[in-house]
Protein backbone atom coordinates (compact mmCIF):
# COMPACT_ATOMS: atom_id res chain seq x y z
CA UNK A 1 0.00 0.00 0.00
CA UNK A 2 3.21 2.29 0.80
CA UNK A 3 4.88 1.13 -2.39
CA UNK A 4 4.21 4.32 -4.62
CA UNK A 5 4.77 6.75 -1.77
CA UNK A 6 7.77 8.47 -1.38
CA UNK A 7 10.13 7.25 1.25
CA UNK A 8 10.14 10.78 3.08
CA UNK A 9 5.86 10.61 2.74
CA UNK A 10 6.16 6.31 4.17
CA UNK A 11 8.70 7.67 7.05
CA UNK A 12 5.84 10.05 8.24
CA UNK A 13 3.37 7.71 7.72
CA UNK A 14 4.92 5.23 10.28
CA UNK A 15 5.63 8.00 12.26
CA UNK A 16 1.81 9.17 12.78
CA UNK A 17 0.54 5.65 13.42
CA UNK A 18 3.24 5.37 16.07
CA UNK A 19 1.70 9.02 17.40
CA UNK A 20 -1.39 6.92 17.18
CA UNK A 21 -0.54 4.09 18.80
CA UNK A 22 0.92 6.03 21.55
CA UNK A 23 -2.02 8.65 22.21
CA UNK A 24 -4.49 5.56 22.52
CA UNK A 25 -2.22 4.08 25.48
CA UNK A 26 -1.61 8.32 26.61
CA UNK A 27 -5.29 8.69 27.11
CA UNK A 28 -6.48 5.63 27.97
CA UNK A 29 -3.67 5.31 31.20
CA UNK A 30 -4.89 8.95 32.10
CA UNK A 31 -8.22 7.79 33.01
CA UNK A 32 -7.26 4.90 34.39
CA UNK A 33 -5.54 6.72 37.25
CA UNK A 34 -8.28 9.23 37.67
CA UNK A 35 -10.97 6.79 38.28
CA UNK A 36 -8.97 3.76 39.70
CA UNK A 37 -7.39 5.64 42.56
CA UNK A 38 -10.31 8.27 43.30
CA UNK A 39 -12.18 4.67 43.71
CA UNK A 40 -8.98 3.77 46.27
CA UNK A 41 -9.98 6.92 48.08
CA UNK A 42 -7.40 9.80 46.96
CA UNK A 43 -8.90 13.03 47.31
CA UNK A 44 -8.83 14.88 43.83
CA UNK A 45 -5.87 16.79 45.21
CA UNK A 46 -3.59 13.60 45.50
CA UNK A 47 -5.01 12.48 42.05
CA UNK A 48 -3.42 15.85 40.70
CA UNK A 49 0.22 15.39 42.86
CA UNK A 50 0.12 11.77 41.12
CA UNK A 51 0.62 13.64 37.47
CA UNK A 52 2.96 16.59 38.68
CA UNK A 53 5.80 14.78 37.56
CA UNK A 54 4.14 13.66 34.45
CA UNK A 55 3.66 17.69 33.25
CA UNK A 56 7.09 18.95 35.15
CA UNK A 57 9.23 16.59 33.08
CA UNK A 58 6.63 17.29 29.81
CA UNK A 59 8.61 20.45 30.64
CA UNK A 60 11.78 19.46 30.79
CA UNK A 61 11.34 17.16 27.60
CA UNK A 62 10.18 19.43 24.92
CA UNK A 63 13.23 21.55 25.48
CA UNK A 64 16.10 18.99 25.66
CA UNK A 65 13.83 16.89 23.46
CA UNK A 66 14.01 19.59 20.73
CA UNK A 67 17.76 19.85 21.08
CA UNK A 68 18.30 16.00 21.32
CA UNK A 69 15.87 15.52 18.13
CA UNK A 70 18.32 18.22 16.16
CA UNK A 71 21.42 15.97 17.06
CA UNK A 72 19.93 12.31 16.80
CA UNK A 73 17.29 12.44 14.35
CA UNK A 74 13.41 12.71 15.39
CA UNK A 75 12.45 8.95 14.61
CA UNK A 76 15.49 7.89 17.15
CA UNK A 77 13.80 9.57 19.81
CA UNK A 78 10.61 8.75 18.82
CA UNK A 79 11.84 5.20 19.69
CA UNK A 80 13.07 6.48 22.82
CA UNK A 81 9.80 7.54 23.96
CA UNK A 82 7.71 4.36 22.86
CA UNK A 83 10.04 2.45 25.14
CA UNK A 84 9.80 4.25 27.55
CA UNK A 85 6.14 4.22 27.61
CA UNK A 86 6.36 0.88 27.77
CA UNK A 87 8.14 0.87 30.87
CA UNK A 88 6.27 3.17 32.30
CA UNK A 89 3.19 0.56 32.24
CA UNK A 90 4.96 -2.33 33.50
CA UNK A 91 5.47 -0.03 36.57
CA UNK A 92 2.05 0.06 37.28
CA UNK A 93 1.53 -2.90 37.48
CA UNK A 94 2.20 -4.40 40.84
CA UNK A 95 -0.35 -5.29 43.15
CA UNK A 96 -2.73 -2.19 44.52
CA UNK A 97 -0.56 -2.19 48.11
CA UNK A 98 2.74 -1.05 45.71
CA UNK A 99 1.17 1.18 44.03
CA UNK A 100 2.19 3.84 46.71
CA UNK A 101 2.16 7.65 45.44
CA UNK A 102 5.86 8.20 45.06
CA UNK A 103 5.65 4.84 42.33
CA UNK A 104 3.01 6.42 40.39
CA UNK A 105 4.46 9.94 40.59
CA UNK A 106 7.40 7.94 38.93
CA UNK A 107 5.64 5.74 36.50
CA UNK A 108 3.61 9.25 35.25
CA UNK A 109 7.25 10.67 35.02
CA UNK A 110 8.45 8.62 32.71
CA UNK A 111 5.31 8.51 30.85
CA UNK A 112 5.28 12.39 30.37
CA UNK A 113 8.78 12.12 29.16
CA UNK A 114 7.54 9.33 26.88
CA UNK A 115 4.37 11.55 25.08
CA UNK A 116 6.60 14.74 24.87
CA UNK A 117 9.55 13.18 22.80
CA UNK A 118 6.71 11.29 20.77
CA UNK A 119 4.58 14.67 20.23
CA UNK A 120 7.54 16.55 19.51
CA UNK A 121 8.99 14.53 16.44
CA UNK A 122 5.35 13.93 15.28
CA UNK A 123 4.60 17.73 14.83
CA UNK A 124 8.53 18.26 13.89
CA UNK A 125 8.67 15.64 11.12
CA UNK A 126 5.34 17.29 9.20
CA UNK A 127 7.31 20.49 8.70
CA UNK A 128 10.64 18.96 6.47
CA UNK A 129 7.50 17.57 3.90
CA UNK A 130 5.73 20.85 2.83
CA UNK A 131 7.26 22.99 1.05
CA UNK A 132 7.55 26.67 2.65
CA UNK A 133 5.27 28.44 -0.10
CA UNK A 134 2.65 25.95 0.83
CA UNK A 135 0.87 27.27 3.98
CA UNK A 136 -2.63 26.17 2.77
CA UNK A 137 -1.17 22.53 2.65
CA UNK A 138 1.08 22.90 5.69
CA UNK A 139 -2.21 24.34 7.80
CA UNK A 140 -4.61 21.19 6.61
CA UNK A 141 -1.33 18.58 7.03
CA UNK A 142 -1.13 19.76 11.17
CA UNK A 143 -4.91 19.70 11.42
CA UNK A 144 -4.81 16.61 10.02
CA UNK A 145 -2.29 15.60 12.38
CA UNK A 146 -3.08 16.98 15.49
CA UNK A 147 -7.28 16.44 15.52
CA UNK A 148 -6.80 12.66 14.77
CA UNK A 149 -4.46 12.45 17.54
CA UNK A 150 -7.05 13.97 19.96
CA UNK A 151 -9.57 12.21 18.23
CA UNK A 152 -7.76 8.47 19.19
CA UNK A 153 -6.97 10.11 22.69
CA UNK A 154 -10.05 10.35 23.49
CA UNK A 155 -11.49 6.71 22.31
CA UNK A 156 -8.45 6.10 24.85
CA UNK A 157 -10.37 7.61 27.88
CA UNK A 158 -13.34 4.87 26.76
CA UNK A 159 -10.50 2.17 26.14
CA UNK A 160 -9.42 3.36 29.73
CA UNK A 161 -12.80 3.20 31.55
CA UNK A 162 -13.32 -0.39 29.44
CA UNK A 163 -10.52 -2.05 30.46
CA UNK A 164 -10.81 -0.76 33.61
CA UNK A 165 -14.03 -2.89 34.30
CA UNK A 166 -13.32 -5.63 32.39
CA UNK A 167 -9.65 -6.59 33.48
CA UNK A 168 -8.93 -4.29 36.22
CA UNK A 169 -6.40 -1.46 36.94
CA UNK A 170 -3.09 -3.88 36.44
CA UNK A 171 -5.06 -6.49 33.47
CA UNK A 172 -5.21 -3.03 31.54
CA UNK A 173 -2.25 -1.37 31.94
CA UNK A 174 -0.69 -4.98 31.19
CA UNK A 175 -2.43 -5.37 27.83
CA UNK A 176 -1.31 -1.65 26.69
CA UNK A 177 2.24 -2.42 27.64
CA UNK A 178 1.87 -5.88 25.24
CA UNK A 179 0.32 -3.87 22.38
CA UNK A 180 2.67 -1.10 22.50
CA UNK A 181 5.68 -3.11 22.66
CA UNK A 182 4.85 -4.39 19.38
CA UNK A 183 4.42 -1.09 17.98
CA UNK A 184 8.25 0.21 19.10
CA UNK A 185 9.30 -3.09 17.48
CA UNK A 186 8.01 -2.33 14.50
CA UNK A 187 9.16 1.20 14.65
CA UNK A 188 12.99 -0.14 15.26
CA UNK A 189 12.98 -2.19 12.51
CA UNK A 190 11.12 0.24 9.90
CA UNK A 191 12.24 4.29 10.39
CA UNK A 192 15.37 5.93 9.51
CA UNK A 193 17.47 7.52 12.28
CA UNK A 194 18.36 11.01 10.56
CA UNK A 195 14.95 12.21 9.93
CA UNK A 196 15.30 16.21 11.51
CA UNK A 197 19.23 15.94 12.23
CA UNK A 198 20.71 19.56 11.62
CA UNK A 199 23.37 19.98 9.50
CA UNK A 200 25.70 21.51 12.00
CA UNK A 201 25.10 20.43 15.60
CA UNK A 202 23.48 22.72 17.73
CA UNK A 203 24.33 24.20 21.20
CA UNK A 204 22.75 23.43 24.21
CA UNK A 205 21.96 27.18 24.54
CA UNK A 206 19.55 26.88 21.16
CA UNK A 207 16.70 25.30 22.99
CA UNK A 208 15.42 28.73 24.01
CA UNK A 209 13.74 30.67 21.26
CA UNK A 210 14.91 33.77 20.18
CA UNK A 211 12.15 34.54 18.09
CA UNK A 212 9.81 37.02 19.38
CA UNK A 213 6.87 35.45 17.68
CA UNK A 214 7.37 31.88 18.90
CA UNK A 215 7.78 33.62 22.28
CA UNK A 216 4.69 35.11 22.83
CA UNK A 217 2.67 31.92 20.80
CA UNK A 218 4.33 30.14 23.87
CA UNK A 219 3.00 32.44 26.63
CA UNK A 220 -0.64 32.27 25.00
CA UNK A 221 -0.17 28.58 24.37
CA UNK A 222 0.72 28.03 28.23
CA UNK A 223 -2.51 29.80 29.49
CA UNK A 224 -4.88 28.09 26.67
CA UNK A 225 -4.28 24.93 27.88
CA UNK A 226 -4.06 25.81 31.26
CA UNK A 227 -8.07 26.54 30.99
CA UNK A 228 -8.67 23.90 29.39
CA UNK A 229 -7.13 21.50 32.24
CA UNK A 230 -8.06 23.63 35.28
CA UNK A 231 -11.56 21.83 35.05
CA UNK A 232 -10.85 18.61 32.45
CA UNK A 233 -7.95 16.84 34.40
CA UNK A 234 -9.42 16.49 37.71
CA UNK A 235 -12.66 18.87 38.59
CA UNK A 236 -14.64 17.55 35.85
CA UNK A 237 -14.09 13.52 36.06
CA UNK A 238 -14.54 13.84 39.66
CA UNK A 239 -17.62 16.06 39.82
CA UNK A 240 -19.56 14.05 37.54
CA UNK A 241 -18.63 10.66 39.58
CA UNK A 242 -18.82 11.56 43.06
CA UNK A 243 -21.29 14.96 42.08
CA UNK A 244 -23.70 13.94 39.66
CA UNK A 245 -23.29 9.96 40.42
CA UNK A 246 -22.05 9.07 37.38
CA UNK A 247 -20.41 5.41 36.76
CA UNK A 248 -16.50 4.62 35.07
CA UNK A 249 -18.39 3.77 31.95
CA UNK A 250 -20.68 7.17 32.11
CA UNK A 251 -17.49 9.45 32.77
CA UNK A 252 -15.61 7.60 30.62
CA UNK A 253 -18.05 7.96 27.67
CA UNK A 254 -18.69 11.46 27.95
CA UNK A 255 -14.86 12.65 28.03
CA UNK A 256 -14.00 10.43 25.35
CA UNK A 257 -16.82 11.73 23.10
CA UNK A 258 -15.73 15.78 24.27
CA UNK A 259 -12.32 14.63 23.50
CA UNK A 260 -13.05 12.53 19.77
CA UNK A 261 -15.56 15.49 18.97
CA UNK A 262 -12.85 18.05 19.62
CA UNK A 263 -10.45 16.59 17.25
CA UNK A 264 -12.76 16.24 14.40
CA UNK A 265 -13.26 19.98 14.66
CA UNK A 266 -9.38 20.40 14.44
CA UNK A 267 -9.02 18.01 11.15
CA UNK A 268 -12.08 20.66 9.70
CA UNK A 269 -10.41 24.15 11.25
CA UNK A 270 -8.78 24.69 7.83
CA UNK A 271 -12.18 24.78 6.27
CA UNK A 272 -13.82 28.02 8.28
CA UNK A 273 -11.14 29.49 9.36
CA UNK A 274 -9.35 30.38 6.11
CA UNK A 275 -9.58 27.84 3.03
CA UNK A 276 -13.02 28.88 1.76
CA UNK A 277 -11.79 32.76 1.72
CA UNK A 278 -8.43 31.88 0.49
CA UNK A 279 -6.56 33.46 3.23
CA UNK A 280 -3.68 31.95 5.58
CA UNK A 281 -4.87 32.84 9.35
CA UNK A 282 -2.99 34.85 11.30
CA UNK A 283 -3.38 37.11 14.91
CA UNK A 284 -6.51 38.36 13.47
CA UNK A 285 -7.85 34.90 13.89
CA UNK A 286 -6.07 33.09 16.68
CA UNK A 287 -7.53 36.70 18.70
CA UNK A 288 -10.86 36.49 17.40
CA UNK A 289 -11.56 33.25 18.15
CA UNK A 290 -10.25 33.14 21.43
CA UNK A 291 -12.39 35.88 22.53
CA UNK A 292 -15.12 33.98 20.99
CA UNK A 293 -13.83 30.97 23.64
CA UNK A 294 -13.38 33.24 26.71
CA UNK A 295 -17.19 33.38 27.50
CA UNK A 296 -18.00 29.66 27.53
CA UNK A 297 -16.69 28.79 30.70
CA UNK A 298 -17.44 31.97 32.64
CA UNK A 299 -21.38 31.27 31.36
CA UNK A 300 -21.25 28.00 33.09
CA UNK A 301 -20.07 29.78 35.81
CA UNK A 302 -22.88 32.02 36.46
CA UNK A 303 -25.03 28.93 35.72
CA UNK A 304 -23.64 26.97 38.62
CA UNK A 305 -24.06 30.04 41.19
CA UNK A 306 -27.20 30.64 40.07
CA UNK A 307 -28.31 26.89 40.36
CA UNK A 308 -29.47 25.92 36.94
CA UNK A 309 -29.63 21.97 36.00
CA UNK A 310 -25.91 21.07 36.30
CA UNK A 311 -25.74 18.07 33.96
CA UNK A 312 -27.36 19.88 31.29
CA UNK A 313 -25.61 22.65 31.61
CA UNK A 314 -22.14 21.13 31.86
CA UNK A 315 -23.02 18.85 28.77
CA UNK A 316 -23.96 21.51 26.57
CA UNK A 317 -21.90 24.08 27.68
CA UNK A 318 -18.40 21.84 28.00
CA UNK A 319 -19.31 20.22 24.13
CA UNK A 320 -19.37 24.13 22.91
CA UNK A 321 -16.26 25.31 24.75
CA UNK A 322 -14.94 21.85 23.15
CA UNK A 323 -15.44 23.28 19.32
CA UNK A 324 -14.43 26.41 20.06
CA UNK A 325 -11.38 25.63 21.77
CA UNK A 326 -10.54 22.87 19.05
CA UNK A 327 -10.17 25.66 16.78
CA UNK A 328 -8.00 27.89 18.73
CA UNK A 329 -5.69 24.76 19.33
CA UNK A 330 -5.45 24.39 15.73
CA UNK A 331 -4.67 27.54 14.72
CA UNK A 332 -2.03 27.46 17.41
CA UNK A 333 -0.82 24.63 16.24
CA UNK A 334 -0.32 25.71 12.67
CA UNK A 335 1.06 28.88 13.66
CA UNK A 336 4.31 27.53 15.47
CA UNK A 337 5.35 24.96 12.86
CA UNK A 338 5.05 27.61 10.31
CA UNK A 339 7.06 29.93 12.55
CA UNK A 340 9.57 27.62 12.86
CA UNK A 341 13.04 27.50 11.46
CA UNK A 342 13.28 25.14 8.58
CA UNK A 343 16.60 23.68 9.70
CA UNK A 344 16.88 22.66 13.40
CA UNK A 345 12.65 22.47 13.56
CA UNK A 346 12.27 20.50 16.72
CA UNK A 347 14.31 23.35 18.45
CA UNK A 348 11.42 25.43 17.81
CA UNK A 349 8.68 23.09 18.40
CA UNK A 350 10.21 21.65 21.54
CA UNK A 351 10.13 25.31 22.93
CA UNK A 352 6.76 25.90 21.81
CA UNK A 353 5.64 22.30 23.55
CA UNK A 354 7.36 22.99 26.80
CA UNK A 355 5.26 26.33 26.99
CA UNK A 356 2.29 24.33 26.35
CA UNK A 357 3.03 21.39 29.43
CA UNK A 358 3.77 24.14 31.42
CA UNK A 359 0.51 25.42 30.62
CA UNK A 360 -0.69 21.66 31.45
CA UNK A 361 1.11 21.61 34.69
CA UNK A 362 -0.60 24.85 36.03
CA UNK A 363 -3.98 23.53 35.19
CA UNK A 364 -3.44 19.96 36.49
CA UNK A 365 -2.75 21.46 39.60
CA UNK A 366 -5.06 24.04 39.93
CA UNK A 367 -8.13 21.45 39.19
CA UNK A 368 -7.10 19.56 42.12
CA UNK A 369 -6.43 22.39 44.55
CA UNK A 370 -9.60 24.81 43.49
CA UNK A 371 -11.87 21.93 43.23
CA UNK A 372 -11.05 20.81 46.73
CA UNK A 373 -11.49 23.89 47.93
CA UNK A 374 -14.04 25.89 46.12
CA UNK A 375 -16.09 23.76 43.90
CA UNK A 376 -15.89 23.36 40.17
CA UNK A 377 -17.83 26.58 39.35
CA UNK A 378 -14.37 28.31 41.03
CA UNK A 379 -12.21 25.78 38.36
CA UNK A 380 -14.91 27.31 35.53
CA UNK A 381 -14.12 31.20 36.67
CA UNK A 382 -10.54 30.90 36.50
CA UNK A 383 -10.59 28.88 33.03
CA UNK A 384 -12.21 31.93 31.69
CA UNK A 385 -9.51 34.55 33.37
CA UNK A 386 -6.80 32.39 31.06
CA UNK A 387 -8.29 32.64 27.72
CA UNK A 388 -8.42 36.15 28.37
CA UNK A 389 -4.91 36.21 28.91
CA UNK A 390 -4.09 34.08 26.01
CA UNK A 391 -5.89 36.36 24.17
CA UNK A 392 -4.05 39.25 25.46
CA UNK A 393 -0.54 38.10 24.56
CA UNK A 394 -1.88 37.44 21.01
CA UNK A 395 -2.25 40.50 19.99
CA UNK A 396 1.55 40.89 20.29
CA UNK A 397 1.85 38.01 17.66
CA UNK A 398 3.18 39.79 14.10
CA UNK A 399 0.08 40.76 11.66
CA UNK A 400 1.19 38.17 8.83
CA UNK A 401 3.52 34.91 8.95
CA UNK A 402 5.72 36.85 6.25
CA UNK A 403 6.88 39.43 9.62
CA UNK A 404 7.31 36.45 11.60
CA UNK A 405 9.95 34.62 8.91
CA UNK A 406 11.19 38.04 8.47
CA UNK A 407 12.13 38.63 12.44
CA UNK A 408 14.09 35.27 12.34
CA UNK A 409 16.04 35.47 9.07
Amino acid sequence: MLAGLSREVRQYLIVTGNYWAFTLTDGALRMLVVLYFNQLGYSPLQIALLFIFYEIFGVVTNLVGGWLGARLGLNRIMNVGLILQVGALLMLTLPAEYLTVAWVMLAQALSGIAKDLNKMSAKSSIKLLVPDNAQGKLYQWVALLTGSKNALKGIGFFLGAMLLTLLGFTGAVAVMAAMLGCVWIFSILTLRDDLGRMKNKPKFTDIFSKSRAINYLSAARCFLFASRDVWFVIALPVFLKDGLGWSFWQVGFFMASWVIGYGIVQCLAPYFTGKRSGRIPGRGAVVAWGSALAGLPLIMAVGLSLNWDAQTLLISGLMAFGVVFAVNSSLHSYLIVSYARGDGVSLDVGFYYMANAMGRLLGTVLSGWLYMAYGLQMCLSVSAVMVGLAVLISLALPQGRTLAVVEEK
